[in-house]
């Protein structure tokens, strides 16, 4: 109907058959060829805008890498038009600022739920129901996760309740910000319930996969911990994100083999 097309999807510009049931959705179009290399026979698809898109094999099924630009709005737009493109398995993968004192820059986070603290999960689910992650997803990430992690710090992977919010500064600089009370009371109010991380997207991943039954996941590379910086804790930097592109390629893999099994 108007401008959206029965055969190109409007925003990403892909078609029926351009990609596979399976996806991963870094932000950065620049990261796409990095996890790309992890497939076979990868291949550009398309270039529009904060979306790029490449498709190749893991195991002889079809998998795609598709690049979601900075936050929710642009994120609920690329799941929509890969469901429609016939996906239905979603993990996001990103960075993100450390919260709980237990997480170290380096150290990677299986999300499990995301704290709310967005706008585009409220066009999609009620107030009160949680954006929370797909078990199956979850548990291969947890499993593709430990298998790469050790019990040292910057090396570990954490499971839990992450948080998504609409504004970077709002999170580093909160003090700069006329809302900035509220902020760091809800933040505070996080720490405190042990949220393990904050980044910008998964809540937005989550609810739209609910409202549309589909599953997804989400792993994170804590690049620091904001409240360790905060506190002058030690802490250590990581700017790599190598270690979460093979956690979340592994999971497809699991999630390939489990599904042929189960006839899914």
């Amino acid at each position: 109907m108007g401008l959206l097309s029965e055969n190109e999807q409007f925003h990403l510009k892909i078609k029926q058959g351009d990609v596979g049931r399976y996806v991963i959705l870094p932000g950065d179009p620049g990261r796409v060829p990095s996890i790309a290399k992890y497939l076979d026979n990868a291949k550009l698809i398309a270039s529009n805008r904060e979306f790029t898109t490449y498709t190749g094999f893991l195991l002889g099924e079809k998998v795609s890498v598709v690049s979601t630009g900075i936050g929710g709005p642009s994120a609920a737009i690329a799941v929509e038009e890969l469901i429609r493109c016939n996906a239905d398995t979603f993990i996001r993968i990103g960075t993100s600022g450390g919260m709980d004192l237990s997480v170290s820059g380096g150290d990677l986070i299986v999300a499990q739920a995301s704290v709310r603290s967005e706008g585009t999960s409220h066009e999609y689910i009620p107030e009160n129901y949680p954006a929370v992650a797909d078990f199956t997803v979850t548990t291969a990430l947890k499993t593709a996760g430990d298998a790469l992690s050790e019990d040292v710090d910057g090396k570990r992977c954490h499971v839990g309740v992450v948080h998504s919010k609409d504004s970077f500064y709002g999170e580093i600089e909160p003090e700069q910000m006329p809302a900035g009370e509220a902020l760091a009371k809800n933040w505070a109010a996080y720490v405190k319930c042990g949220c393990l991380t904050s980044e910008m997207e998964s809540a937005a991943v989550f609810s739209v996969a609910l409202a549309r039954r589909k599953r997804a996941g989400a792993v994170f590379t804590a690049l620091w911990n904001v409240e360790k910086s905060n506190a002058g804790l030690p802490d250590t930097v990581c700017m790599d994100s190598d270690r979460a592109i093979r956690t979340a390629v592994g999971a497809v893999k699991i999630l390939i083999e489990q599904d042929r099994k189960n006839g899914i």
